[in-house]
């Protein structure tokens, strides 16, 4: 189940936070709760990504983009992302997220994410996400010149770029091989 609890208290919580220029990080502190664990007792893995979000929106929010994506009707979602998992999270640990945006291309902002437990950090996910319209992906550049920032994107890190190659050249549809199921056929018809 979506935390919508623990979501709606981190945007209470950050709602009159100061704001936060388009390249800042926003900083939070959780806990994992015993519903967060999997059988091995740790931060589940899926989990983990929800978790994320704890992190984006109030970013979003405290950079001023969730009122423009009101006001313009656009959306924004996840469109890929690579997740690192390095310590173990456990019941009732304290952690820190650290959230921010490192840069754009024509089509995608990229973010950093990750969780520490004091000096440690436990995991990283990097975040390619897009915002949407009804026309489709909204420009980076447009949704920057709506924030305010009409600077080009900083020159995305090095592994962040090997990582966009590497996954332009994974193939999509994945490839079926004759070991895969049959598609699926409705058992009732319209």
């Amino acid at each position: 189940m979506y935390p919508l609890i623990r979501f709606a208290k981190e945007m209470i919580k950050f709602r009159n936070a100061p704001r936060l220029g388009p390249l800042d990080p926003h900083i939070s502190t959780h806990m994992c709760w015993p519903w967060d664990l999997d059988p091995w007792i740790e931060l589940n893995n899926g989990r983990t990504l929800t978790l994320f979000d704890l992190g984006r929106i109030p970013l979003a929010q405290r950079t001023g983009l969730v009122p423009i994506l009101r006001d313009k009707g656009w959306g924004i979602t996840v469109a890929g992302n690579s997740t690192r998992y390095r310590r173990r999270i456990r019941a009732f640990d304290r952690f820190t997220m650290v959230s921010r945006t490192i840069g754009w291309d024509d089509r995608f902002v990229y973010m950093d994410q990750s969780m520490w437990r004091g000096d440690e950090c436990c995991n990283q996910v990097l975040i390619r996400s897009a915002v949407t319209s009804k026309e489709g992906i909204v420009p980076p550049r447009k949704v920057m010149e709506a924030l305010g920032l009409t600077d080009e994107s900083p020159a995305l890190p090095e592994w962040v770029q090997a990582w966009i190659q590497a996954d332009a050249a994974r193939p999509w549809p994945p490839e079926r091989t004759p070991q895969d199921p049959p598609s699926v056929k409705p058992l009732l018809s319209a």
